[in-house]
């Protein structure tokens, strides 16, 4: 896990260079030692480009690191509860119905309050929250939860939710419209720095929660008779990784919209190098998928720069053609 914390911090440092205005390494790691020295981001001790470097940039990247880290860990939790290397966080339609009370809420003109910033995430995470229940209601069936029945409710909400988003999106101011629709293509934006520690507190209990299910998630893989053999609460582990991963992926859409993917692609590639153990695979999944975000966002807003393309589109372009690969490998397997 060392070698990724370095990789991770280097990788910090190397996309910070990129953006509208290049600025060179050694001015990136001046500025950061600037900044630990005086322990201030003000413009009077680091200047205009440390200002872009350390209001704009590097909270952005922070921002990424954070959420494609949730994305992937809940990636794997989930492919080990559905034992389906095709899961991944949108597929139970949490995502949607974070993204459904976002739509609500800016649709009802609370997006242009002085309190935005609050609320807004706080009607994604209800939006989340109801998708979890109504899927839940839907999937359980005499206090157990058949995992064929999760999926299709899943699949099924994410449908009803997406269709009312784009009701919703079709109503609206055309302003208005059009913010929501890039919001929806999953963009990150350079939160406040306070904003920023609350979100990753809140996110980072999450992750340790879910880490403290790994050796349950290893047993649970070898299939639900021979877990529960082995004394594991099989019903009660699903609902509270469940409950985590939805509370999780609602929270992470709140702030970054639609981002997919990245909980698909970056478990599975994980596993393939370090093994099926999640005691190792969950905490290097969460760091590969915060660098592949980090990654697929400097590339978002250097590619058209100044102009800038949803982190969504390149992730959809990246993890396309791996699901495509995903989905004839096991078609060929059980041909």
């Amino acid at each position: 896990m060392v070698p990724l914390l370095l990789l991770s911090v280097a990788l910090v440092l190397t996309c910070l260079q990129f953006g509208t205005q290049w600025i060179g390494f050694g001015q990136v790691l001046d500025i950061v030692r600037t900044v630990v020295r005086e322990g201030s981001v003000e413009s009077e001790q680091i200047g205009t480009t440390g200002v872009i470097l350390m209001q704009v940039r590097l909270p952005r990247l922070l921002l990424g690191l954070l959420v494609g880290a949730c994305l992937a860990s809940v990636g794997v939790v989930l492919q080990a509860l559905l034992r389906n290397p095709l899961a991944d966080p949108y597929v139970l339609g949490v995502s949607s119905g974070a993204a459904l009370g976002v739509a609500l809420a800016i649709l009802l003109g609370i997006g242009s309050t002085f309190l935005a910033l609050s609320v807004l995430p706080l009607c994604g995470f209800f939006g989340g929250l109801l998708s979890l229940v109504v899927v839940y209601r839907m999937a359980v069936s005499y206090g157990r939860l058949p995992i064929h029945s999760l999926l299709l409710a899943g699949v099924i909400l994410n449908s009803i939710f997406s269709a009312l988003i784009m009701f919703i999106t079709s109503i609206m101011e055309p302003n208005r419209s059009a913010g929501t629709m890039t919001w929806l293509m999953g963009t990150l934006t350079a939160p406040s720095y306070p904003a920023l520690a609350i979100l990753a507190c809140y996110l980072l209990g999450g992750l340790f929660l879910l880490l403290q299910q790994a050796r349950r998630l290893n047993v649970l893989t070898l299939g639900e008779e021979s877990a529960r053999s082995l004394g594991i609460e099989t019903e009660q582990v699903k609902r509270r990784v469940y409950l985590l991963s939805a509370l999780i992926t609602g929270a992470v859409v709140s702030v970054s919209g639609m981002i997919g993917f990245v909980g698909m692609v970056i478990p599975h590639a994980v596993r393939l190098m370090l093994g099926a153990d999640h005691r190792l695979l969950l905490p290097a999944s969460a760091l590969a998928g915060g660098m592949y975000l980090m990654i697929a966002d400097t590339a978002a807003r250097t590619l058209l720069s100044p102009a800038e393309v949803p982190v969504g589109i390149i992730t959809a372009l990246a993890g396309g053609p791996f699901f495509i690969y995903l989905l004839m490998w096991k078609k060929d397997r059980f041909a």
